[in-house]
């Protein structure tokens, strides 16, 4: 069994993603950062998610992003609230947290190095996504490019590199999910809001929430989790 590290949110794309790597046959290491975002719910999410997959380790590393701010994710102003569907997407939202895919995969190679991972995991898509630029093809290309380049791994096994495995990219929400619920995923588990209330509910109008609530809709099934009243 080949061993793979994965990027686990706690999120509905993350925790789909780990279900896909878990059924190609990988032995999981789940990486969590927990970089004190403001939707800090999703990190008991994550642990929910590592604990039913039946991962082999669950790293959880605190790295503290406020220092930087930048972000409505890291920062103390406003998440914005029920954008037009027609207008996700086409302009990078104040959610944008400052080159976060390209730290946490940077620590997700560092991990995949020291644990003679051939694999890393993350649940990006260009499809149906709030306009991240760090959720895109040419992303993934240069950063498997850079993984290889820096790290000794890449330099003394370069017959054998380390991937990067996006199996989301092309897949917008809904096969996204229908995808999940193939291979069995509780969606109950996940967490996917950025405004959440204090005691973790699901705001129901920010942009992770309405993506999520249009592809249930069109899946035409009730989304499991609990939000705020609508």
């Amino acid at each position: 069994m080949k061993r793979a590290v994965v990027l686990l949110s706690g999120g509905l794309d993350s925790t789909t993603v780990a279900a896909v790597a878990k059924s190609e046959g990988n032995d999981l290491f789940a990486l969590t950062i927990d970089y004190n975002q403001r939707h800090r719910a999703e990190l008991e999410a994550a642990r929910r998610i590592a604990n039913w997959l039946g991962v082999s380790r669950h790293f959880v590393m605190p790295i503290d992003l406020r220092l930087f701010g930048g972000s409505s994710l890291t920062d103390n102003f406003p998440v914005p609230k029920d954008t037009v569907s027609e207008k996700i997407g086409h302009q990078i939202p104040n959610t944008y947290v400052p080159a976060r895919n390209t730290i946490f995969l940077s620590l997700a190679l560092a991990l995949a190095e020291t644990s003679n991972a051939s694999k890393i995991y993350i649940g990006i898509s260009q499809v149906d996504y709030s306009g991240y630029p760090d959720c895109r093809p040419e992303f993934l290309s240069a950063f498997s490019a850079l993984a290889n380049l820096a790290t000794k791994t890449g330099v003394e096994n370069s017959h054998s590199p380390i991937s990067i495995e996006a199996p989301l990219m092309m897949l917008g929400k809904t096969e996204t999910i229908r995808l999940g619920l193939s291979l069995g995923v509780d969606y109950s588990l996940t967490h996917t809001c950025y405004d959440p209330s204090s005691t973790g509910l699901a705001c129901g109008h920010c942009e992770s929430c309405l993506l999520r609530l249009n592809a249930f809709a069109e899946l035409g099934i009730p989304d499991p989790i609990q939000y705020i009243q609508r």
